[in-house]
């Protein structure tokens, strides 16, 4: 169990107070969600040029929040930021003083965060030949997304296909530094939970409702995105509102040693 927050931004030219709103609101979620993932926690944003920040480490978010590189990044946070991720990490594989184990990944071109455990990770690291730079089975993802982003974009239907592949649970929002503009996001078998503001013109998302009615605070304008699982958006910093989604699947698996969904011992 981990958390996911962030804010999916589009094309607008913020005053510096609702930039400031923004950020506030990034907080309250990224430390609403610590209750999901006490044993790491990080941001990461991306911008219109490809330039990106990753900033983690292996302490609850409420000590991270304080740390100076974390205010700095946050405070970095412009006109031309298209994504701001938040992790919150609850340890199952791999050392959280690692800090390659910690969210957000970086794999090759793509940044990204997951909830979920892919359980043939290993399998399928061997078997398509990807690089490993951690030991966490969420890497897996973002290396798929990798491969198929060879001309800057990720390859969506290419992705699919390998995603198919993947037995355990998923949802995760990635993007690649040489297409920063296009925001995928997988919502698989874990929540995720989406809310769009047509003024504000932004998307945020975390893996519970909680986290976001905490951080809005009953601010009018906030329209939920309904959103069924095995769903693959595609969010755009040119227009947010003109989101595409379509199907995508992998084989469910709910624990380890358990059957995979829909198959009968």
């Amino acid at each position: 169990m981990c958390g996911q927050v962030g804010i999916i931004f589009g094309r607008k030219r913020r005053r510096p107070d609702e930039r400031d709103t923004l950020r506030e609101l990034f907080i309250r979620m990224l430390l609403h969600s610590e209750e999901r993932g006490p044993h790491a926690s990080g941001l990461a944003w991306l911008k219109t040029d490809g330039s990106h920040r990753i900033f983690k480490r292996p302490m609850r978010a409420h000590e991270l929040v304080y740390e100076k590189p974390f205010q700095e990044l946050l405070g970095q946070v412009d006109n031309e930021t298209t994504i701001l991720m938040g992790h919150t990490r609850w340890r199952t594989r791999g050392n959280e003083f690692n800090n390659r184990n910690n969210h957000p990944i970086r794999a090759g071109i793509v940044i990204g965060t997951h909830n979920g455990t892919i359980y043939n990770a290993d399998y399928l690291f061997r078997r398509l030949g990807l690089p490993r730079y951690a030991e966490v089975d969420s890497e897996l993802i973002f290396r798929l997304a990798d491969r198929f982003a060879s001309e800057g974009s990720i390859d969506q239907e290419g992705l699919k296909k390998a995603l198919a592949l993947c037995r355990g649970q998923m949802s995760a929002v990635l993007a690649s530094r040489l297409d920063p503009g296009t925001i995928t996001v997988l919502k698989g078998n874990k929540p995720l939970c989406l809310r769009i503001h047509r003024q504000h013109r932004v998307v945020l998302y975390a893996s519970d409702d909680a986290f976001i009615d905490f951080a809005v605070d009953n601010e009018k304008g906030w329209r939920e995105l309904e959103v069924p699982p095995m769903t693959m958006l595609t969010i755009r910093h040119a227009d947010v509102r003109a989101i595409d989604n379509s199907e995508f699947r992998f084989i469910p698996q709910e624990r380890k040693g358990t059957l995979p969904e829909g198959v009968n011992a």
